[in-house]
């Protein structure tokens, strides 16, 4: 009997710390893995931008930067086409039924708040007037915020947010907006935290 205790304990603790490895690398291991291969996208988006007309939104390519200053001088992710589990693996995704930056329309993102470098881990600290910074190959768009992701959750179900004019998918889109979404916990939730902003300053690239 005191073999059979023994035993079902080792495979307990085991069990347990093959647990916490799994928790580990998801938690840390992802985020030196992603924040790694963010930085080579972006080093890699703007040597290709040398070349014009060389970068074109494809599944799983990083395509635009994006800042937010609020986050600090430094904060800088790439933008990929796709919000899989893999696209959003490689950095911040492009939901790829809405418009790019500039167009008219909505430019929507998602990101995560935990796990694969957490790009958007602060979102939910984001104001009424913060600025949302797209940097393209030609272009450099400000947006600012309407709101704070903070005080609008919605379902997954809740596609309305992606429509060129939000809530009103009948109704043709004359300005250009943005919108981020992240999960609305910390942990695993079905939920996701949404903030919309409108364009307010476009500066062409020389």
């Amino acid at each position: 009997m005191r073999g059979v205790v023994r035993w079902l304990g080792i495979v307990l603790l085991v069990a347990g710390l093959g647990l916490l490895g799994w928790v580990g690398w998801q938690y840390l291991g992802t985020g030196i893995s992603a924040n790694h291969e963010m930085g080579k996208a972006e080093n890699s988006l703007r040597n290709q931008w040398k070349t014009p007309g060389a970068v074109k939104p494809s599944t799983g390519k990083p395509f635009v930067l994006l800042r937010i200053p609020k986050f600090g001088a430094d904060w800088e992710k790439p933008v990929v086409e796709g919000v899989d589990a893999d696209d959003l693996a490689r950095g911040i995704g492009h939901y790829p039924q809405t418009q790019l930056p500039g167009q008219p329309g909505n430019f929507a993102i998602a990101g995560h708040r935990v796990t694969h470098g957490s790009p958007f881990r602060k979102l939910l600290d984001l104001r009424k007037g913060d600025q949302v910074i797209v940097e393209t190959a030609d272009a450099v768009y400000t947006y600012e915020l309407d709101g704070s992701p903070h005080d609008l959750t919605v379902k997954p179900t809740d596609t309305w947010v992606l429509d060129p004019v939000p809530g009103k998918p009948q109704q043709p889109a004359t300005k250009s907006i943005i919108t981020l979404t992240t999960c609305q916990d910390l942990f695993h939730s079905p939920d996701r935290s949404v903030a919309f902003g409108q364009l307010v300053k476009v500066s062409k690239k020389s």
